[in-house]
């Protein structure tokens, strides 16, 4: 690894935290700044209770202090804090158990978004302007435009209610794969009208051109050449797509009751939980974060002739 290339990882290395430290700030103050407060929910509560409350989860302190407090749980013990709700547990609890089905949500739709995108765009790129090149073009189309929330409850209709062939609930068995399909479907068609226009420019070349002039097998210049050269720009989609993914399935888990992070999410915004908003949008920013950088990082790995300036 020479200089340049460590100074690039170094700075991005930076970059990265500066960004984090700014999501943390921001969430901190404007979550602060919300008119009420957590305990306006609590059935007859006086004005004594919501004071002792305050003050067992310090928020009678001053918002400096809190912050300071705050930031520094977050950076050394990774501690976000009690949940205001979810009584006895700590938010970074809550989060870790939800985030063990968010991740084998995005895990799954990635590799059948990444796999499936990559094999149809290839296919549309050999087979340019012909039947199926324009049927594949039409289906990714439609999936690009349409919102995940949208898909999700036409296939909760269609595959749950109208021909009960999959479960609606998340938690039921085999109820992860309508969630799946939702998740991957607007990724994998993104990934088709990439790959496929990569692959029309590298097919379009000199050195293609060359290698068919040799009597290169045409496996060879498009699996050896081709495909390899084309995929750049998808290996630079894949890391954002991946976080995209885990956060986007915010709405998707509260449509088929995934007990995941999102779920977590959209009910600690009904019950002004504030640590659990504050912590899972921290988490979910810092996982955008992380999986920029180090598709940062492949990018120079994948192609070697990439200067970092």
């Amino acid at each position: 690894m020479n200089s340049k290339t460590l100074f690039y990882i170094l700075k991005r290395i930076g970059l990265a935290i500066m960004t984090i430290w700014i999501v943390i700030t921001i969430t901190f103050f404007l979550m602060h700044a919300i008119p009420g407060g957590p305990f306006l929910k609590e059935k007859a509560i006086t004005a004594s209770a919501q004071a002792a409350l305050e003050a067992k989860y310090g928020l009678d302190k001053p918002l400096l202090t809190q912050y300071g407090t705050y930031l520094k749980d977050v950076v050394t013990k990774l501690d976000f804090g009690p949940s205001l709700k979810q009584r006895g547990r700590m938010v970074i609890d809550v989060i870790a158990d939800g985030l063990k089905t968010s991740v084998k949500l995005g895990v799954l739709a990635a590799v059948i978004a990444g796999v499936v995108g990559i094999v149809l765009g290839a296919w549309a790129a050999l087979r340019r302007n012909k039947l199926i090149d324009k049927i594949i073009m039409v289906i990714t189309t439609a999936f690009v435009s349409m919102p995940s929330f949208i898909m999700g409850s036409l296939l909760l209709v269609l595959f749950a209610i109208a021909w009960n062939i999959l479960p609606a609930n998340g938690t039921a068995k085999g109820g992860l794969i309508l969630p799946i399909i939702t998740l991957s479907l607007y990724p994998m068609a993104y990934i088709t009208r990439l790959t496929r226009s990569s692959m029309l420019d590298v097919l379009g070349q000199d050195y293609i051109r060359t290698a068919k002039a040799k009597g290169v097998s045409s496996a060879k210049i498009i699996f050896g050449h081709a495909l390899k050269n084309s995929l750049i720009p998808v290996i630079t989609y894949f890391g954002p797509m991946l976080a995209y993914i885990v956060t986007g399935s915010l709405v998707v888990e509260k449509i088929f009751a995934v007990p995941g992070i999102g779920r977590a999410f959209v009910n600690s915004i009904s019950n002004r939980d504030y640590p659990m908003v504050m912590g899972t949008t921290i988490v979910l920013a810092v996982l955008i974060v992380v999986m920029n950088l180090v598709s940062d990082i492949l990018y120079k790995v994948v192609d070697p002739r990439i200067n970092f300036e």
